[in-house]
């Protein structure tokens, strides 16, 4: 079981996560002593802050007595960025000192010891007792542990330096970031046309810097390159037409961004690392920079690669030794599983199909299993997608399933500009279920287009139950072929849907069937639910979308033949009829599918 960690900041404005959105969650807490406020600034704002250190460990008492028997608090820590003015120090720690029960000491032989002394028995005697403190956020483990800045950084990477061994040379890094531009409809509904204008784009030295508008500037914009470090990576899609080019690559880059930075992290978990912690999940206001859901909580794709990343048991690719890895964060060991990897190009074939059987990963490790081979093959692809999924044998049940867009070293992705031009047909059967104002809305959306070789074709989709409560299980699914077809016509997939839902409907009727008609064979790229008011009422240009809305997965792809499971969940305001719109790389403008 991966935890999700939560830093709740001396800062009080912002949160971190960590590691996983799996499962359990886990609460870093500080108490009030910021560098924001306290110890810094030029003049030194307050060097002994807080001003009433009686008040202070007053309420910092009440705070441990408030929290302290949450099963998801993890750790105490005095400041942010700083230690608490010794006295308050002293105290914290002393009043958070551990009870000996929880302090484990080695022996000589390697073995743990817990010595208690008669007198300290008693856990009345100890304000928590059950938790450590840290004094500061930098000390005692994490970061260097003496304090220094060696947190960060909070700027684009390429993808690849996250998984090398220069990368972050600590442990516990409590503060790591990257880009997070939303999509292009928040910035208009948060800013004046003023600052609708992407970047501009001028050389610098054999680099590129982005120049951003004055509003995107005063909202803390992170580029998307760094001179002299890292080259243009919204760039390496081609020449951007408009903010709405700008803002889809941005999210390609905000995916690949994040999903790499946990690979990274998770690759040498246990060996390295022992965990990662991002700045920042959100802005409270409407920032440009590392975020996973913008002010109007819409969730940008880096979200969506970071989740990927996070799962308990994972399958990789490490981008720095094209080695495929599994990542098993389990107390279990993984055995009788397989990997299938297979590459698709541009013209909707399969070059490379492998599968590796009989494999076992023992528990809390990440294995390395088998370098892919294809970039070095004869006559490879310079832009291709490579899906990877694990999978029991007995019973082809999906543990993780995770798709990359690669391109050759030193290449670029300028050939998938004209890849949008692809017409791939898609099948989406879909229910919703209201109650009140929720609704639930259960989809399977399937790439139709002719598998170009039934010997390469993935397997089933038929995903184990390693989702949290809240997602839909879809242990039962099991696509067939798109052109076996029930008694009436439609197709067995709407059979198979239709069994779904038994478990929670008793009527079997209002399956929806929407089909994108296409001609091509090839993947369905970046696919991109999201969910509006009704048009009637609206004005030309307003923002329609509902939010908050949970997606179980969005930005995903599939493969010709493939299908996934996803569900929608959302409030809807009095009076207002939603609807269901998807957009893709290929599939442009806002189509409608329930």
């Amino acid at each position: 079981m991966a935890p999700t960690y939560i830093r709740l900041d001396a800062k009080a404005e912002f949160c971190e996560l960590s590691c996983s959105f799996y499962r359990a969650m886990l609460v870093w807490q500080e108490f009030w002593i910021t560098g924001d406020c306290d110890g810094r600034g030029d003049p030194v704002s307050n060097p002994d802050g807080p001003l009433d250190h009686d008040l202070f460990l007053l309420c910092a008492r009440d705070t441990v007595k408030l929290l302290r028997n949450h099963p998801s608090l993890a750790l105490w820590v005095g400041g942010n960025e700083q230690i608490p003015p010794k006295d308050i120090n002293a105290a914290l720690k002393n009043d958070l000192r551990l009870h000996p029960f929880f302090q484990t000491v080695l022996g000589e032989n390697g073995k743990s010891t817990t010595e208690l002394s008669p007198v300290l028995k008693d856990p009345s005697q100890y304000l928590d007792g059950t938790r450590v403190y840290i004094q500061g956020s930098l000390w005692e483990g994490f970061a260097d542990g003496k304090g220094g800045w060696t947190d960060g950084p909070y700027e684009i990477q390429y993808p690849e330096s996250f998984f090398k061994d220069d990368f972050y040379k600590y442990g516990f890094n409590p503060e790591v970031g990257s880009v997070g531009m939303p999509v292009a409809a928040t910035i208009r509904a948060t800013m004046p046309p003023e600052g609708w204008q992407i970047p501009l784009f001028k050389d610098s030295d054999g680099y590129i810097e982005e120049v951003p508008n004055p509003i995107w500037d005063y909202h803390k914009f992170i580029p998307y390159s760094k001179p002299g470090k890292v080259h243009d990576q919204i760039l390496l899609y081609g020449t951007l037409k408009d903010l709405d080019d700008f803002c889809l690559k941005a999210q390609l880059v905000n995916y690949i961004q994040y999903r790499a930075l946990l690979e990274g992290y998770t690759s040498r978990m246990w060996t390295k690392h022992t965990g990662v912690l991002i700045w920042k999940t959100q802005n409270p206001w409407t920032g440009l920079r590392g975020q996973f859901y913008d002010h109007l909580h819409d969730q940008t794709a880096g979200f969506y690669g970071c989740r990927s990343a996070a799962e308990p048991i994972h399958v990789q690719l490490n981008l720095s030794t094209y080695f495929i890895e599994v990542v098993n964060t389990t107390s279990k060991e993984l055995s009788n599983i397989a990997i299938e990897a297979s590459v698709w190009d541009l013209e909707g074939t399969c070059p490379y199909y492998k599968t590796f059987e009989n494999l076992s990963v023992p528990q809390k490790k990440t294995v390395p299993i088998v370098e892919m081979k294809y970039p070095k093959s004869k006559n490879p692809k310079p832009v291709y997608f490579l899906l990877l999924k694990l999978y029991y044998m007995s019973d082809n049940r999906i543990l993780s399933r995770n798709f990359y867009w690669l391109h050759l070293s030193g290449g670029d992705y300028k050939l998938l500009e004209s890849y949008r031009k692809k017409k791939i047909p898609l099948k989406i059967i879909s229910k919703i279920l209201i109650k009140g104002s929720t609704y639930e809305v259960h989809m399977h959306v399937q790439n139709t287009s002719k598998k170009p070789d039934s010997s390469t074709s993935t397997l089933v989709n038929n995903f184990a139950s390693t989702q949290s409560d809240d997602d839909f299980d879809t242990s039962s699914v099991e696509l067939t072929h798109e052109n076996s077809e029930d008694n009436n016509g439609v197709g067995v997939g709407v059979g198979l849907f239709k069994r779904i839902f038994k478990s929670f409907a008793k009527e079997n009727e209002g399956l929806k069937v929407t089909e994108m008609n296409g001609s091509d064979v090839g993947v369905a790229f970046f696919l991109h639910f999201s969910v509006h008011a009704s048009a009637a009422g609206h004005k030309e240009g307003e923002d329609t979308r509902i939010l908050p809305v949970h997606y179980s997965d969005n930005y995903f792809s599939l493969v010709p033949g493939e299908g996934l499971p996803i569900k929608i969940t959302f409030e809807v305001p009095p009076g207002v009829t939603p609807r269901i719109a998807l957009q893709g790389w290929n599939y442009p403008g806002s189509n409608t599918v329930h």
